[in-house]
């Protein structure tokens, strides 16, 4: 018995159909296919983990997703248009535009997957090694990327049905007239982030404050939209991006020493010991390990107050850690209070001397 009279008394007479046989075979190819990129893929991956280089891992990762869903769509949409000529019908007329556009759409589902992986593994490096990384150029370079990315996807997507992109554009200059007078201030929140990320006045995990309003804690993150800062209080901040185009903005993570500027004042019969307490205050500080002695160091009597002589210290710390600079200080000044005893002097405190006229006659 052959075949065809096997599928004939099965009633699968059909299934020995040429159509049928082609799209048994474009099946069977796209499986084949797909099992093989499968296996190159992960064979990829293996070697790409033993390279130090963060773009092939972030490449072959981003590629096991999209590249089976294109392989699929190629093979279908073969099989949809062999029926489509056989059988007819309108439907298979929008076969080769949702195939386009699917593999349009997957591209940029790749391209979206590289952005973030490579991202994610730049930062991973680099803490690795112990380097330093800039967060916010990082951040933005990404978010103007994915940008990039999905509007060209749209841009396409509308070409391959048909829409004019040069008509949508068109429409959309105009449009944007209104849209920017509706939406100025999410506009000016843009720019505002824009100029952040390229101008740098700070960075993700700074330290940062105006003097113009009352910000001040640790830049967290920062959108398109508005920068999220830590109060110390641990409280959070939503600034808009706007304001910190007009405002004046101190970034004390970036400085280079901490100062030490103190005034103090010892009692007026001390005042012959001024010279020599001064004298040894600059000393110490000039072979204080912890004190920068090629900045402004200076120590000098300096005032007659109401109740002590003042002296002041103006000097820079190396550090500029906030908890270490304290400590520093704090044994700065024990040094200063005991040169300030070795010497036989006092430190002053408020006082008020009360002198009695003894020749004044004594009241009646």
């Amino acid at each position: 018995m052959d075949m065809n009279a096997l599928s004939d008394k099965l009633g699968l007479s059909h299934l020995a159909e040429p159509l049928f046989l082609q799209i048994f075979v474009i099946v069977l190819a796209t499986t084949l296919v797909n099992a093989i990129s499968h296996l190159l893929l992960r064979y990829a991956g293996k070697f790409t983990r033993l390279t130090s280089s963060p773009w092939d891992d972030a490449l072959v990762e981003a590629a096991k997703r999209p590249v089976p869903i294109i392989i699929w769509l190629v093979g279908l949409a073969l099989a949809a248009d062999i029926v489509g000529k056989e059988r007819g019908g309108a439907i298979f007329d929008f076969v080769p535009q949702i195939r386009d556009v699917g593999i349009v759409v997957c591209l940029a589902w790749f391209l979206l997957r590289l952005i973030r992986n490579s991202t994610r593994n730049i930062v991973e490096i680099h803490t690795q090694k112990g380097e330093e990384v800039d967060h916010t150029t990082l951040d933005a370079l990404s978010k103007l990327a994915r940008l990039t990315v999905i509007i060209t996807t749209v841009l396409v997507s509308l070409q391959t049905f048909g829409f004019s992109v040069s008509g949508i554009l068109a429409a959309g200059g105009i449009g944007g007239l209104a849209v920017g007078f509706a939406a100025k201030d999410l506009l000016a929140n843009f720019f505002g982030g824009l100029t952040i990320y390229l101008d740098r006045p700070f960075s993700v995990g700074d330290w940062i404050r105006s003097p113009d309003k009352a910000i001040e804690g640790t830049v967290e993150y920062i959108s398109w939209r508005h920068t999220r800062v830590r109060a110390f209080n641990k409280n959070p901040i939503y600034v808009p991006n706007a304001l910190f185009t007009t405002i004046v903005v101190e970034n004390p993570s970036r400085m280079t020493h901490r100062r030490i500027k103190e005034i103090i004042g010892i009692r007026y019969e001390d005042i012959g010991m001024m010279d020599a307490i001064v004298s040894d205050v600059r000393a110490m500080l000039q072979n204080h390990p912890e004190i920068d002695t090629t900045q402004t160091l200076i120590v000098n009597f300096n005032t007659f107050n109401a109740s002590s002589l003042d002296f002041f210290i103006y000097t820079f710390t190396r550090t500029t850690n906030w908890i270490h600079y304290h400590k520093v200080k704090q044994d700065v000044l024990l040094k200063v209070a005991e040169i300030i005893d070795r010497h036989g002097a006092q430190i002053a405190f408020p006082t008020r001397t009360v002198h009695i006229d003894t020749a004044a006659p004594p009241p009646v």
